[in-house]
């Protein structure tokens, strides 16, 4: 967070729709838990739960769990994965992370400069892992 609350006060005053703030300025508000962010993201992106957890390949009661709030510290793996099947954009990929307090990716390590690069290029999961897989390095799963 880098704006202060007046700044950030201006800009929405500023904007015409909460759409044009809330995509510009995601990184700088707060969340209360990981499912309050991933309902205001579905909300957002007009997406349903079952259709992104499909799109996600995660368990479909484990991923209902990080939906509802009841699993507390998903993997990091598995918020990728999410992330994925909600076609997140890097920033708030990287929120997402942030929020689970889980490490954020890191352009330096080559598994995440691969999961960055399909995230940017709004590429799948399946595709990911073909990418990950390609390079001999660990898939999302």
């Amino acid at each position: 967070m880098e704006k202060s609350t007046e700044e950030l006060m201006e800009i929405l005053k500023s904007k015409n729709t909460y759409k044009d703030f809330f995509d510009q300025e995601i990184g700088e508000l707060l969340f209360s838990s990981i499912s309050e962010y991933l309902e205001m993201m579905l909300n957002e992106k007009g997406l349903k739960k079952s259709e992104v957890i499909e799109k996600s390949n995660l368990d479909k009661n484990y991923a209902y769990q990080i939906f509802n709030g009841n699993k507390t510290n998903p993997s990091r793996d598995k918020i990728l994965m999410l992330a994925f099947g909600m076609r997140l954009t890097l920033e708030e990929t990287r929120k997402l992370l942030k929020l689970c307090s889980l490490s954020d990716l890191y352009v330096r390590n080559p598994r995440d400069t691969v999961i960055i690069f399909c995230i940017n290029k709004g590429m799948s999961l399946i595709t990911c892992n073909e990418y990950l897989s390609d390079y001999s390095l660990d898939i999302l799963e």
